[in-house]
């Protein structure tokens, strides 16, 4: 179960370089003093679900935490130890530059109750990071999780698509590396043109072209069923919305739902594979876990439109069942029960390869 996360953001805190698609300044302005971080807690947990099963955590969020100064550190992680020590949280995360991890940091994490380290990779291509101005490379991440592994934090890697010179061949190279190193979490985030960011005037001089919605929901498609069979699980998919960063992008892939668009089209892409194997005949019934019917209906009922023409059929049904499980999809026919799951459908080289099970 993910955690309640009380976000703290000290935006561009810690930074060695400006990346080339960065402007924080569109979600915060200025970083928050230590005293204003334990204003912000006590408010944060005022509003917090009541859910005591679910784990609390303060995470430092917007710069490189652990590339600020020592002192500095040390003073945020100060502020939020009563509430440790009162059980009112129950940890701590930070997100932070792969190349900003020596044991002494480690040391200082770990005495302060840091359990989560989300380190920034972005890609483990080194040509791609070289044009982004990470200042980093490949390497680094793979020392810096080897490193919190053996000190016992979790790790979350977050990592970014269509930056300059990236593919959708790198990408999934990225993810394969990213696979052999078994982070407990990832998160991904499509590359924006955002006012004000460096990565604004490759666009406007034409050197720079984002993904197209299109294109980052295929990718990330192909990214997620690649991490789902590897078990990885995906804690996020795109920016968190907000006014603010709506009002600053110029161009690239945004949407606010950027999860259920991907999660949409594999269940299209499942549905569509079963309706092939089955051949039917002018009408279909579907049946999924009612937390899937979203998924399989599409935004607007879009999979619906699209299963209709596509397959000549006058009438879908669906029904939701607890008895499919989340991530399946089963269709009833006359002959015979058909049933597919998520980690049926893989990718290779844009080959589609599906297995079906028939359904006891």
């Amino acid at each position: 179960m993910n955690p309640l996360i009380i976000p703290i953001f000290l935006p561009n805190a810690g930074c060695r370089e400006r990346c080339l698609f960065c402007n924080q300044n569109v979600t915060a302005t200025e970083v928050p003093s230590p005293s204003f971080v334990r204003r912000f807690i006590e408010a944060s947990l005022a509003n917090l679900p009541s859910d005591k099963k679910r784990e609390k955590q303060a995470g430092f969020y917007g710069g490189s935490f652990t590339a600020i100064k020592k002192e500095d550190q040390i003073r945020y992680l100060k502020e939020i130890q009563p509430f440790l020590a009162s059980g009112l949280i129950d940890s701590i995360r930070i997100s932070t530059r792969p190349d900003a991890l020596d044991d002494e940091v480690l040391s200082l994490l770990k005495d302060h109750q840091v359990k989560t380290v989300e380190i920034g990779a972005q890609s483990m291509d080194d040509q791609v990071l070289i044009l982004a101005r990470r200042g980093h490379c490949a390497d680094d991440t793979v020392s810096a999780v080897s490193r919190l592994r053996c000190r016992s934090f979790e790790v979350g890697i977050q990592l970014m698509i269509g930056l300059p010179g990236d593919t959708l061949d790198r990408f999934l190279q990225t993810l394969d590396q990213i696979i052999d190193l078994k982070p407990h979490f990832v998160r991904i985030h499509p590359t924006l043109v955002l006012k004000g960011a460096p990565l604004e005037r490759l666009s406007r001089s034409g050197k720079y072209s984002p993904l197209s919605l299109d294109e980052a929901i295929q990718w990330l498609k192909k990214g997620l069923l690649k991490l789902e069979t590897a078990s990885i699980p995906v804690a996020r998919i795109g920016l968190q919305p907000t006014s603010e960063l709506e009002r600053n992008i110029l161009a690239g892939p945004y949407h606010p739902a950027f999860r259920q668009l991907i999660d949409s089209v594999i269940f299209l892409e499942m549905a569509q594979y079963l309706l092939k194997v089955s051949r039917n005949g002018s009408s279909a019934f579907f049946l999924c876990h009612p937390k899937e019917v979203s998924n399989l209906r599409g935004q607007r009922n879009e999979n619906i439109l699209k299963l209709k023409d596509q397959f000549h059929l006058g009438e879908i049904r669906i029904q939701a069942s607890d008895d499919v499980p989340r991530g399946s999809l089963a269709l009833q026919t006359s002959s015979r029960n058909l049933s597919i799951k998520r980690k049926d459908l893989w990718y290779n080289e844009g080959d589609e390869k599906v297995d079906t099970r028939n359904i006891e």
